[in-house]
């Protein structure tokens, strides 16, 4: 649950220093590991990552890149229930049960709008074939969550209503495996609704992962393309 959720309900916790409440600025990574200075089975390091990654204060679209400080939102403070949705509320390996070999995250946003649309950008690597099996589990809780499930933290609990497919971007083809959704979200009170969007696309034994959310109940209609497209075409070129 982004801190969308958590403003329309009365509740704090989201915590950190920037504008939206996201717990942090600049980057997060998975722990050091031997995987930072070669590949495992593949998988891309931190510093590779890094490399094809978006930078801070490159633009996207009508969007700026900035990092995270700290550490990103949708870590492994937040859970599903049943477990089987984990991966539509976060991929964190702590909690999704696919321990990525690295991973970097941005954030795309306006900083001047405190309450505009925000994206959170994930790149992770995978050992073997740790990239499509966790492509399966997110197709699997689309399928079986459809209905709606919870999302528990530490402070809080949000009722996602339903989710449902939402477009993929046009370049979706490009990609080894692409996933994306649309969620309904109701407040504590159950009165309010608030839309979320997740797309996550798989090239080898990376994926890239895209969540959007505004802070308030306008429905944004998916993430921006923009943003995709430009970590999308960064990242095929730093690997061609």
């Amino acid at each position: 649950m982004g801190c969308a959720v958590l403003v329309l309900t009365g509740l704090t916790g989201c915590g950190g220093d920037d504008e939206n409440g996201k717990g942090g600025a600049k980057q997060t990574s998975a722990a050091p590991r031997p995987a930072d200075t070669a590949d495992t089975a593949g998988a891309l390091t931190e510093a590779q990552l890094t490399a094809v990654a978006l930078t801070d204060g490159e633009r996207a679209g009508e969007l700026t890149v900035s990092e995270y400080a700290l550490e990103g939102p949708l870590g492994d403070a937040y859970t599903a229930d049943p477990a089987v949705c984990q991966p539509l509320v976060s991929l964190a390996g702590d909690v999704s049960g696919h321990e990525p070999v690295a991973q970097v995250q941005r954030k795309a946003d306006k900083p001047e709008e405190m309450l505009g649309v925000t994206v959170d950008v994930t790149l992770r690597s995978y050992a073997g074939g740790g990239a499509a099996k966790v492509m399966k589990s997110l197709d699997k809780a689309g399928r079986d969550c459809a209905g709606g499930f919870t999302e528990e933290r530490a402070v809080a609990r949000a009722r996602y209503e339903k989710a449902e497919p939402a477009a993929l971007p046009s370049f979706a083809d490009e990609a080894d495996g692409a996933k994306a959704y649309r969620f309904t979200v109701l407040d504590v009170k159950g009165k309010l609704k608030l839309y979320e969007y997740l797309t996550v696309l798989r090239s080898g034994s990376t994926t890239l992962a895209f969540r959007a959310e505004i802070l308030g109940t306008e429905d944004i209609g998916g993430v921006p393309e923009d943003v995709m497209a430009a970590q999308w075409k960064k990242f095929r070129a730093g690997r061609a």
